[in-house]
């Protein structure tokens, strides 16, 4: 029995021996397991990321999948005509014919313009009669005429996107010119003075005045301008004064305008000349010597010289009192604003058409335009102010301002209009020149 009870305790003590140098290989093992199915399991991750991703669209113009449809390029030239070009391209009269009549009241083929831009559309490349032609009429609008068995022809606008460019200008000669110089296109300038029309007497700017503004430009294709926006910031410099206009527009757009760092409407009840820039000839000067009559008279206007034809505004709402004709005025309109404020327009070479007594007009309504009629002696519009009954210098006059901005969006307004203050100020201005 003692024999074979070693036998068993060697036979345990084997086993154990076995078990024991065997588990770090069994271990390894389980660990690489893991490790490779980890391993697969990134990759798997990985390779389903790289599925997920959306695929790449082909590039298109006009709508056409530029790897599936040829298309080629070209511009109108001298004489030719959109027929012409349908019958260079391949089609008959009568197919011309048709075609014509398929664009009546959407195209007229009859005012198309030399240099306008044209492309042909082919279904294969291989194909020698178009499918489709695209005509654009401008870098916003085309027009595409499917040329298959169903005739049409439809208008196209393209999408637009706005871009926010910079400028800044120190006036040396005019503050058109200068702008211009600059290169600010000629709408915005024209923009700008509806801006600033009711806080400055633009003929009233000084030599050393400077501004600088923010603009939208509105852009096809990401290059070609088709229209501006607004101006969503300005600061003038004036009379020694920052004077600062900021465009804001609530988020469901309910609420807009113009307003001032303090938040005050740039509108005003009344504009601050009844012209658009040009030049000032005399202040009022109630002690002025008349040019014609040779004599001292009071002048009580304030004379704006401008070419004749030169169309002349309202400066605020109200209603025609007077108009006609005088020895001295000339031709002229009166306009009473309410029970305080009434202004006259003298020397018109005519009046705007359906001006008459009793109409109502709107600031900034064009009711005629300068001339040199009555005693003048050159074209011009002599402005005539009267407060409670008395001729006043209307540029010297504390006029009715418009409401503030509301008092729900102020918060919102002074958050962004303190954000495009900063970036105003840190402009900086062009070296004058020497």
């Amino acid at each position: 029995m003692a024999k074979k009870t070693n036998r068993y305790r060697i036979s345990k003590s084997i086993v154990a021996t076995v078990l024991l140098l065997s588990f770090p290989t069994i271990f390894l093992l389980n660990q690489w397991i893991k490790q490779s199915e980890t391993q697969t399991e990134i990759v798997d991750i990985d390779l389903i990321e790289e599925n997920t991703h959306p695929p790449v669209e082909p590039p298109k113009r006009f709508g056409f999948d530029t790897t599936e449809f040829r298309i080629t390029d070209a511009t109108l030239k001298s004489g030719e005509t959109l027929g012409a070009l349908f019958l260079s391209a391949g089609f008959s009269h009568v197919q011309v014919h048709n075609i014509v009549q398929a664009a009546e009241g959407i195209f007229d083929a009859r005012y198309v313009k030399v240099g306008e831009a044209y492309h042909w559309i082919y279904s294969n490349p291989n194909d020698t009669l178009p499918t489709h032609l695209i005509y654009e009429k401008s870098p916003l609008i085309y027009y595409q005429f499917d040329l298959g068995d169903t005739l049409q022809v439809v208008r196209h606008e393209k999408e637009t996107s706005i871009r926010v460019d910079t400028a800044t200008a120190i006036v040396q000669s005019s503050l058109y010119q200068d702008l211009r110089n600059e290169g600010v296109p000629v709408q915005v300038i024209m923009h700008l003075a509806d801006v600033y029309g009711w806080v400055i007497d633009f003929f009233r700017i000084q030599k050393g005045d400077y501004i600088k503004l923010t603009y939208e430009l509105k852009v096809v294709d990401d290059t070609a301008v088709v229209g501006y926006g607004k101006i969503p910031s300005a600061l003038f410099y004036h009379g020694g004064k920052e004077l600062f206009a900021f465009y804001y527009q609530n988020e469901d757009d309910t609420y807009r305008g113009y307003f001032n760092e303090e938040g005050d409407a740039m509108r005003k009840a009344f504009l601050k000349a009844p012209l658009d820039f040009f030049r000032i000839s005399s202040r009022y000067n109630p002690k002025r010597f008349h040019p014609v009559l040779k004599r001292m008279k009071p002048h009580l206007g304030t004379d704006y010289a401008a070419p004749t034809g030169t169309p002349i505004r309202t400066t605020a709402d109200g209603i025609i009192e007077k108009m006609g004709y005088t020895s001295g005025n000339g031709n002229f309109v009166k306009v009473r604003h309410n029970s305080t404020y009434s202004t006259q327009y003298l020397h018109m070479s005519k009046f705007a058409q359906g001006m008459k007594t009793g109409k109502h007009v709107s600031q900034g309504d064009v009711i005629g335009y300068v001339g040199s009629t009555g005693l003048a002696t050159g074209p011009h519009v002599c402005y005539r102010f009267w407060k409670n009954g008395v001729q006043v210098d209307p540029l010297k006059e504390e006029l009715p301002t418009a409401e503030p901005i509301d008092e729900n969006e102020r918060e919102n307004f002074l958050l962004m209009m303190e954000v495009r203050k900063e970036a105003l100020l840190q402009l900086p201005l062009p070296q004058p020149n020497v």
